[in-house]
C-alpha cells in the first residue's frame, strides 16, 4: 500500500470513529421516541440550519451537479438556481408556521402524524398513505447516497465498487441506529462545515492553477465554443430550451414536500432560534450551490485527461486527488476535504434512514398496529427498520453504472408532488379537508411513478419523450385534486378550524 493511500485512509478512519463517536454519545441522550425522533425539540440555530441543508444536498452537490455541469456547461446550473429559490421559500415561508402547527396538531413528531392529526383522521388513513409514499420514495433516495459512497470509495481507493459500497452503508448505519435524530442532526452539522469548506478551497486552489484563464483551458480540453459552454442558455452544445430550464428550475418545487428537511423546523427549540437558522442556512445554500456549479466549470478547465461522462461525477473526487498530492501531509489534507464528499453522502443517507424508521416505527407500528405500545418497544421497531431500509437501499444502489443524478431525481420528485401540495394547502388554506389531502398525496406519487417509470409513449416513459421534470407536472395535478376535491366535499369540522385559527394566534413560550 502507498504512503499516499495510508494517508487518506488516516483521515478517512479519523473522520469515521469521530461519526460513530457522536452516535454513542448521542445514545446516552435518547430516552424516548421524541428524543430519538425530534432530538426533544431542543436544537439551535447552526444545528438545525446546517443539518438540515447538509441533509437536503448529499453526495448530489459534491458530484451530481458538478459532473452535469462538467458534461453540458452552465446551462444546468437552472437546477441550482431553481433549489436556491425553493430553499428561501422553505425557510422563510413554511418552516415557522410548520413548527407551531405540529406543536398545536398534538404535539406530531413526523410528517405523516402532522397530517393525521391536521386533518383529524381517525381511520389513520392519511397516516397509512403517506408513510407507504415516505419508505417508496425514500428507499430510491438513500439508493442515490449509498451509490455516491460506493464512488467515492472507489475512485479514491480503486477498491470494488460493492466493497466500497459496504463499507459507507455500515458506517452510517451504526451511529443512526445508535443515536437517532440527536445523532443525525450532530454528525450532520459537522458534515455541512466540512462541505462548505472544501467547496470554497478546492476551486479557488484550480482557479490560480489555470491562471484564471479558464476560457483557454476549456479551449484546451476539447471545448470548440467556450461561450455557449459558459452560458446558462445553452447546454452540451445545444440552445437550452424555455422547457429545459422550466424543468431545472421546478426542482425548487420539491422542498415544501421533504420530510428530511421539514423534520429540522419541527425540531427548533424556539422561534427565535428559527430565524436565525433562516438566514444561516439561506447563506450556506447560495455558497455551496454557486461553488458546485463552479467546480464543474473550474474541473473542466483544470483537469487533464478529460473525464468520460460516466466518471464525470466524481470530478470533484479528481481534482482533490490532483491539488493535494506530493508529501504526506497535503494527501492528508486532501484526505479531509474528501472527506467533505462522505460528509455529503452521510448527512443524507443517515436523515433518509431516520425518516424511514420514523415512518414504519412511530406511524405504521405504533399508530396503527399496536396503539399501546410502549417507547421502547417502538424504539426498537425504530432500529429494526434503520437495518432493514439500509440493506435494501444497498440492493437498490448495486449496480456500479446507476447515476446519482437520476436516483435524486426520481426520488425528489416523487417526494415534492405527493407532499409538497399538500404540506402548502395544510398550512395556509382552512378549507382544504381529509379528502382532499388524500386525492393529493395519491395523485402526486402517483403521477411521478407513471410519468418517469412506465413505457407508455411509444415504447418510452413520457419523461424520456418529453423532457418535462414530472416534479413541474406532478405538483400541480396535485395541488388542483386537493383544491378540486376538498370544494367537492364536505368542509372541515370545527375542530379542524379551532386548530386552525390556534396557529394563527400561536405565541411561542
Amino acid at each position: 500500500m502507498s504512503g499516499s493511500s495510508i494517508a487518506v485512509i488516516i483521515a478517512f478512519v479519523c473522520y469515521l470513529l469521530l461519526m460513530i463517536g457522536i452516535g454513542v454519545m448521542s445514545m446516552k441522550k435518547t430516552k424516548n421516541t421524541e428524543d430519538y425522533f425530534l432530538g426533544g425539540r431542543g436544537l439551535n440555530s447552526w444545528v438545525a440550519a446546517l443539518s438540515a441543508q447538509a441533509s437536503d444536498m448529499s453526495g448530489w452537490l459534491l458530484m451530481g451537479l458538478p459532473g452535469s455541469i462538467y458534461v453540458g456547461g452552465t446551462g444546468r446550473a437552472w437546477i441550482a438556481i431553481g433549489l436556491f429559490i425553493g430553499t428561501v421559500l422553505n425557510w422563510l415561508l413554511i418552516s415557522k408556521r410548520l413548527r407551531r402547527y405540529t406543536i398545536v396538531a398534538n404535539n406530531s413528531l413526523t410528517l405523516p402524524e402532522f397530517f393525521q392529526n391536521r386533518f383529524h383522521d381517525k381511520k389513520k388513513i392519511l397516516l397509512g398513505i403517506s408513510s407507504a409514499v415516505i419508505v417508496i420514495f425514500f428507499l430510491v433516495y438513500t439508493a442515490s447516497a449509498l451509490a455516491s459512497g460506493g464512488k467515492l470509495f472507489n475512485t479514491v481507493f480503486g477498491i470494488d465498487y460493492h466493497i466500497a459500497l459496504l463499507i459507507g452503508a455500515a458506517v452510517i448505519l451504526i451511529y443512526t441506529f445508535l443515536g437517532g435524530f440527536l445523532a443525525v442532526c450532530t454528525t450532520d452539522f459537522i458534515q455541512g462545515t466540512l462541505m462548505l469548506i472544501g467547496l470554497m478551497i478546492v476551486p479557488i486552489i484550480a482557479w490560480a492553477a489555470v491562471s484564471g484563464d479558464v476560457s483557454g483551458a476549456l479551449s484546451a480540453s476539447g471545448i470548440v465554443n467556450t461561450e455557449n459552454y459558459m452560458s446558462l442558455f445553452y447546454a452540451n452544445g445545444e440552445p437550452y430550451t424555455f422547457v429545459q430550464i422550466l424543468s431545472d428550475v421546478a426542482w425548487g418545487l420539491g422542498y415544501c414536500g421533504m420530510p428530511h428537511i421539514l423534520v429540522r423546523f419541527m425540531a427548533v427549540k424556539s422561534e427565535k432560534e428559527l430565524k436565525k437558522s433562516s438566514a444561516i442556512a439561506i447563506i450556506w445554500v447560495a455558497i455551496s450551490l454557486f461553488a458546485a456549479c463552479v467546480i464543474g466549470v473550474i474541473g473542466r478547465a483544470f483537469l487533464s485527461p478529460v473525464l468520460d461522462e460516466v466518471a464525470s461525477e466524481t470530478v470533484f473526487i479528481a481534482m482533490i486527488k490532483q491539488i493535494f498530492s506530493g508529501n504526506f501531509l497535503l494527501i492528508f489534507i486532501g484526505g479531509l476535504f474528501l472527506c467533505g464528499i462522505l460528509a455529503a453522502v452521510m448527512s443524507t443517507a443517515d436523515s433518509q434512514l431516520l425518516v424511514c424508521a420514523s415512518s414504519v416505527s412511530k406511524d405504521i407500528f405504533k399508530n396503527i398496529l399496536k396503539p399501546k405500545a410502549s417507547d421502547d418497544k417502538v424504539l426498537k421497531v425504530s432500529r429494526c427498520t434503520v437495518l432493514c431500509v439500509a440493506v435494501l437501499a444497498f440492493l437498490i444502489a448495486w449496480n456500479p453504472e446507476s447515476s446519482i443524478m437520476d436516483l435524486v431525481s426520481d426520488a425528489w420528485a416523487g417526494l415534492g408532488s405527493a407532499f409538497g401540495p399538500l404540506v402548502v394547502c395544510a398550512l395556509f388554506w382552512k378549507r382544504t379537508n381529509l379528502p382532499g389531502a388524500v386525492a393529493g398525496i395519491i395523485s402526486g406519487g402517483l403521477f411521478v411513478i407513471i410519468w418517469d417509470y412506465l413505457p407508455i409513449v411509444n415504447g418510452q416513459t413520457p419523461y424520456a419523450a418529453t423532457g418535462i421534470y414530472s416534479l413541474l407536472l406532478g405538483f400541480f395535478i396535485s395541488l388542483i385534486c386537493i383544491v378540486a376535491v376538498s370544494l367537492m366535499t364536505k368542509a372541515p369540522d370545527e375542530g379542524v378550524l379551532k386548530d386552525f385559527e390556534a396557529v394563527n394566534n400561536y405565541v411561542d413560550k
